[in-house]
């Protein structure tokens, strides 16, 4: 199903960035993923260039396979391409290059972004400041009620805030209707070429999120034929685009964990809501807090904390206590915290060579030091000092 009739009352929808057919072309070239893109671009620095490149350019600088080669000396994808270009003036979609400074800055950091991002809506809210939900499609009201409060509690609390998901039922959907309820722009990344959106039945939901500033997303060009098999990739971009990752709801096996071992592979925060232990939807998410790969948050509030927003906010009761909590550390667990000397976080690789403590007895230690708020736990197992 298309939401084609917004698009063409979107103004937003209709302008095109800084872009030349060598963009476009090159993602349509045979023989080159987006790793190999992203390998071009670091080496020859623009579209243009890398179709400007002479045969040994490309197999020694870029170090290309011949095939690879071959098919950008043929220029092959550059018919496709002007039939891509003319597919999206017609359907009001924008193509928005990694070269452009449209192009979200935090998407461009990730080591496989795309290089061609397809947008119906506002390019500009996907720079805002940018917090990613997902969780599970078969939710619990629990499930629901703690995604809208998040979302509005962030709405209240962060200025140019923008909901990012993926528009999937459950969790997903929830978020994105949080954000419109409570006025905050709100993107989805989808995993079929625009303007169409899957699942077709949140058609109206999409309509309702870029008539009120936000937007869809894909990487997909017109000519993707669609087979189930891009919605871990999406997932990529979801976890790219945010600051933070929050998964409200996941069973043990559950989908939205690809987003956070993305988000956690970026070096982006990871954060998850607890549930009751019995209940199998909050498995995933349990699991998570329990092997330290996700941040526990329980309010928007924790969430600014845990993406170090400076909102000029008063900070959290933990915050207040800071300043006598050495006063109740044990002399084992001060001597610990002596070893951050400096404001720089220290891993627990780091910290082990430092204290000469086993790793089980530092696991301990640490722990003391979280429940007390001297430390915290950052991606990529790093300690942060807070006192």
């Amino acid at each position: 199903m298309l939401f084609y009739d917004v698009q063409r009352r979107c103004k937003t929808c209709i302008t095109f960035h800084r872009m030349e057919i060598e963009d476009i072309a090159l993602t349509m070239t045979p023989a080159l993923g987006v790793k190999g893109i992203v390998h071009l671009l670091n080496a020859f620095g623009s579209a243009r260039a890398i179709f400007a490149a002479s045969e040994q350019e490309l197999l020694e600088r870029a170090a290309l396979r011949p095939d690879a080669a071959r098919n950008i000396l043929s220029r092959k994808g550059m018919r496709q391409a002007e039939r891509e270009i003319e597919y999206c003036r017609r359907n009001g979609i924008t193509a928005v290059v990694s070269t452009d400074e449209a192009y979200p800055p935090l998407l461009r950091e990730i080591d496989d972004y795309p290089h061609v991002i397809y947008v119906c809506g506002n390019v500009e809210a996907l720079s805002l400041r940018t917090v990613s939900f997902v969780g599970t499609r078969r939710m619990t009201p629990y499930g629901e009620r703690t995604c809208s409060s998040l979302v509005e509690g962030l709405a209240r609390l962060v200025p140019g805030l923008c909901i990012v998901s993926g528009l999937a039922f459950g969790i997903d959907a929830a978020a994105h209707r949080a954000a419109l309820l409570n006025g905050v722009p709100t993107v989805a990344v989808v995993a079929n070429p625009l303007p169409g959106v899957t699942p077709a039945q949140h058609a109206p939901l999409a309509r309702d999120m870029v008539e009120h500033g936000g937007a869809i997303v894909s990487e997909l060009p017109s000519i993707t034929k669609q087979n189930g098999s891009y919605y871990i990739p999406r997932n990529r971009i979801i976890a790219g685009l945010g600051c933070g990752t929050v998964i409200v709801e996941s069973h043990a096996g559950g989908g939205a964990l690809s987003t956070v071992r993305f988000a956690d592979g970026y070096n982006r925060s990871v954060m998850a809501v607890p549930g009751r232990v019995t209940d199998t939807a909050s498995a995933g998410t349990n699991a998570l807090i329990r092997s330290r790969r996700a941040q526990l948050v329980m309010s928007a509030e924790d969430i600014v904390d845990e993406l170090a927003w400076d909102l000029g906010l008063p900070r959290q009761s933990r915050g207040d206590e800071n300043d006598d909590v050495t006063v109740r550390l044990t002399e084992d667990e001060a001597a610990l915290l002596r070893l951050f000397s400096t404001p720089e976080p220290l891993s627990f690789g780091d910290l082990l060579t430092l204290s000469r403590l086993t790793a089980s007895e530092l696991t301990a230690r640490l722990t003391s030091l979280e429940l007390v708020g001297a430390v915290r736990q950052c991606p990529g197992n790093i300690y942060e000092k807070l006192v």
